[in-house]
């Protein structure tokens, strides 16, 4: 074990040392499972089955479940796991993270532990990046799987419903995080059962788990309708935006600084923060915006619109840069992946940042979306019972993975040892003549045939260096996200003699690329990486592509001062110092220190996101706790049960809420405000007048008065449930019960995205926002519950039956009068009612139950 602790840690060593055993045991049934007929090798999974069913466990037939799939993927697919795959594949079942360099084989590694838990039949989820490879994995690694007898599905963004159904009832399914998270939030829309597509949510290995749980953990998956807001601020606030004057904060601005209170003063109208990634007003940019919008205080409450539209106009026009985070594509906006370098068609920055940009591009303006239905990615995957992941680049994360998912990481020794050449980094004063010494390194590799990856941050950057090697004469292909549709092709010739290969941070993960004939003498595959990324994992991805299974490789990073990452984090110290030691232009510096320094920047920037994605998590563990009860109320409804009792709840719980009100814990019926109690059950309860005879003012109580309320609206709900036939009622009931859930649930979420917008105002007063936010979004929920139920039993009262209604228009058709038994003939006078001023939260005097401000008050 000499090798593997030189290789990895003590830790990763002791579990790969533990396991030996179990790997021992499945490659010594090798021999008595190829001797199995096809017929007798699949018949082993009927054979399972049973046994799991006899009171077995899947840890049980580990083993020998291994060894069958080892096997089948001989005789289907022609590849046989080698022992550190089985490893991989343990690790897999154990529910933790398997880390294996890049070109170790992990989507075979996969095939294990996904055989063994679909024998339980609860569905197995294999999640991976894109469309392709879930569509590649499903047919090529599908093979074994429909080889031993199992059903294999694969879920592409074009199906239908049915097909997405047919492909979740599969024993394994293959599809992409953002289908499976968008599926499990439309599933929790369906108004019937039968309409929901996916199972529980059973077993999950995701692939590329870092791309998956770390660098998009901060993009909540979100489902839209269209909201109801103008979009001319947008244009007004970038409008004014392009004319301010970007400015600098003079003076020390320390910690130390702020403690001792020294004063700094402020430049322009507005200061970037490229660490915090923060813009922000100064006294002389506000006072401009306040000019522009006729403003009296910018920082007034009933300004917080306008504030939050030029905080958005700022952050578009000066932080979110064209070719870098987004690009233009047929006059829309669309994201580019800052960590994988992908365009997300559809997707849109939530919170009116995607509005700015359009606004800043001169493309059409699109409506605020009101979100129906969120969640993310931490709270998705935590929902199944057992998640498993593999990447060749995790243990820079390892401590996040163990905070948020419960996952440790587990690094597993290459079946060949790493060949592969990292040279020190080349840092040189300016980015002109980093790209120069890049370019040159490029060309003296070309010529002697051994291929290049070039690997680029930014769209821009792939495209400045294509430009300068076109001016050399070098014949290359260019992968970044424009060129999405050829990823997977040119990436896999990227190893072929001559070839150059200039890609951004996608580099085709999950293709491999195969060495060329007489590449390996030649020194294999070169990585050079123009810009170190703020994530080291990215930076090892890319050297990874390059030293294969043992093949030949080097990798080098030129990298300048003037580069994002060294310039705010110290890139004016090692200008200071390169001037000094009067290093000639061209010359680059490689040095430990420097190495060191970057590093130790990409370890704050790290740490950094993680807090990002904590504190996201934070708040959104609130909004989860609460999106569980919601959720778990609709199945509930969806199963079919009969809501009866639970409706007659609800009117039992008015009522006792509007008695405790009215009679305020007096004991006296003389004091009990009963106008008041008649008025708000009648609001929600056609339960007329409420009156007490004078004989029992003496004795009444709220509890027999309750009881009497109760009592009367139970009769009143077996008139309506006769009127409407019992069958019907239960599935009035069940209509009506979920369209309240889901208009108010769709309304709170709002108003949770609103108040955590202001929440850390409250830092001002000394209070901790998190706290306040779980405090404030307590009252809500409850609020939201009182709704929910008294919308569902006003409008059980408010429908009518079918035959009633018929003869209605029959009437009225026939200019017969429905008020029998009233004296018609003469109009009735106008009544004149004082209008009262109604204040944005209170009651809507429509009686639906909302706020005036979410009901009424949006049209005022």
């Amino acid at each position: 074990m000499s090798f593997l602790n030189k290789l990895f840690g003590n830790t990763s060593e002791r579990e790969v040392h533990r396991l030996q055993p179990t790997v021992n045991k499945v490659l010594a049934l090798e021999d008595e499972m190829a001797s199995l007929s096809d017929e007798a090798l699949q018949a082993k999974t009927v054979e399972f089955k049973n046994r799991l069913a006899g009171g077995e466990t899947v840890d049980d037939l580990l083993p020998e479940a291994f060894a069958v799939v080892r096997e089948a993927a001989w005789r289907t697919i022609g590849l046989k796991h080698y022992p550190c795959q089985i490893i991989g594949g343990i690790i897999l079942h154990q529910g933790r993270i398997a880390e294996m360099l890049t070109g170790e084989g992990k989507t075979l590694v996969a095939t294990l532990p996904s055989y063994l838990n679909a024998l339980e039949g609860k569905g197995v989820h294999v999640v991976t990046v894109n469309d392709y490879l879930a569509s590649r994995d499903a047919e090529w690694m599908g093979a074994i799987h429909r080889f031993l007898g199992l059903t294999v599905g694969c879920i592409l963004n074009q199906m239908d419903n049915d097909a997405r159904r047919a492909a979740y009832a599969c024993d394994i399914t293959y599809g992409t995080n953002n289908e499976f998270g968008f599926d499990y939030l439309r599933d929790n829309m369906v108004v019937y059962k039968e309409k929901m597509v996916q199972r529980d949510l059973h077993y999950a290995i995701i692939d590329e788990v870092d791309s998956i749980l770390i660098d998009e953990a901060r993009t909540p998956l979100i489902i839209s309708g269209r909201g109801s807001k103008s979009t001319s601020l947008y244009k007004q606030a970038d409008m004014l935006a392009s004319r301010l004057k970007k400015g600098r904060i003079i003076g020390d601005t320390s910690k130390l600084a702020q403690i001792m209170q020294e004063e700094v003063q402020e430049e322009g109208d507005f200061i970037i923060d490229e660490k915090e990634k923060s813009c922000t007003l100064t006294a002389q940019g506000v006072e401009k915006v306040e000019k522009y919008f006729g403003l009296q205080n910018y920082g007034d409450p009933e300004n917080a619109e306008i504030a939050h539209h030029m905080q958005n106009a700022l952050k578009a026009r000066y932080m979110m840069f064209r070719d870098q985070d987004y690009v233009v594509q047929d006059e829309k906006i669309v994201i580019v992946d800052e960590f994988t370098g992908r365009l997300m068609p559809g997707r849109r920055y939530n919170d009116g940042l995607h509005q700015a940009i359009e606004a800043k591009e001169g493309v059409e303006v699109k409506r605020e979306s009101k979100t129906l239905a969120t969640i993310t990615f931490q709270n998705f995957f935590n929902k199944y019972d057992k998640k498993a992941g593999m990447t060749g680049t995790a243990k820079t994360e390892e401590a996040e993975f163990q905070t948020i998912y419960g996952m440790d990481v587990v690094e597993i020794p290459p079946n060949r040892p790493v060949k592969r050449i990292d040279h020190p980094d080349h840092l040189y004063k300016t980015k002109k003549e980093k790209y120069e010494a890049a370019v040159q390194d490029i060309v003296e590799s070309h010529e002697k045939g051994q291929p290049v990856l070039v690997g680029t941050i930014t769209i821009e950057d792939s495209e400045l260096v294509s430009k300068m090697l076109k001016r050399n004469g070098i014949p290359h292909q260019v992968l970044n996200a424009k060129f999405h549709e050829k990823e997977a092709e040119i990436v896999a010739l990227a190893g072929q003699k001559g070839a150059v290969t200039i890609a951004t941070n996608m580099a085709g993960r999950g293709t491999d690329i195969k060495l060329g004939e007489g590449v390996a003498e030649l020194g294999g595959l070169k990585i050079i990486g123009t810009e170190r990324h703020e994530a080291r994992r990215i930076d090892n991805q890319l050297r990874g592509r390059s030293g294969r299974q043992g093949d030949p490789g080097e990798s080098r990073f030129y990298i300048s001062t003037e580069d994002d990452l060294v310039r705010i984090f110290g890139g004016d110290r090692m200008t200071r110092v390169m001037e000094t030691l009067r290093i000639p232009e061209g010359t680059p510096i490689e040095d430990k220190n420097f190495t060191k320094a970057v590093a130790t920047a990409q370890r704050r920037v790290e740490e950094n996101n993680f807090g990002i994605r904590k504190h996201l998590l934070d708040y959104d563990q609130v909004m989860n706790e609460q999106r569980e009860v919601i959720y778990g109320e609709r199945r509930k409804v969806l199963d079919g049960e009969n809501l009866r009792d639970e409706i007659t709840g609800f009117m039992d719980d008015i009522i006792r809420a509007d008695v405790n009100d009215a009679t305020a814990g007096s004991k006296f019926a003389e004091e009990w405000n009963l106008r008041k109690l008649h008025d708000e059950l009648n609001m929600v309860l056609p339960i007329g007048d409420i009156t007490i005879d004078k004989s029992e003012l003496d004795s009444i109580t709220a509890e027999e008065l309750t009881d009497r309320l109760i009592a009367k609206a139970e009769k009143m709900y077996d008139a309506k449930e006769a009127e409407v036939e019992p069958d019907r009622m239960r599935e009035v009931e069940r209509m009506i019960l979920l369209r309240s859930i889901d208009t108010h649930w769709m309304d709170h979420i709002d108003e949770m995205d609103q108040m955590r917008q202001g929440i850390g105002l409250q830092a001002y007063a000394q209070k901790n926002p998190l706290d306040e936010y779980r405090f404030t979004a307590l009252d809500m929920f409850e609020d939201l519950n009182h709704m929910i139920t008294e919308d569902t039993v006003r409008n059980i009262f408010r429908i009518k039956s079918a035959e009633k209604e018929e003869v209605k228009r029959d009437e009225v058709a026939k200019g017969i009068s429905t008020n029998r038994g009233q004296d018609t003939s003469a109009k009735k006078k106008p009544v004149k009612r004082e209008l009262k001023k109604v204040g944005r939260n209170d009651p809507c005097p429509c009686g639906s139950g909302k706020k005036y401000k979410n009901c009424h008050g949006r049209e005022a």
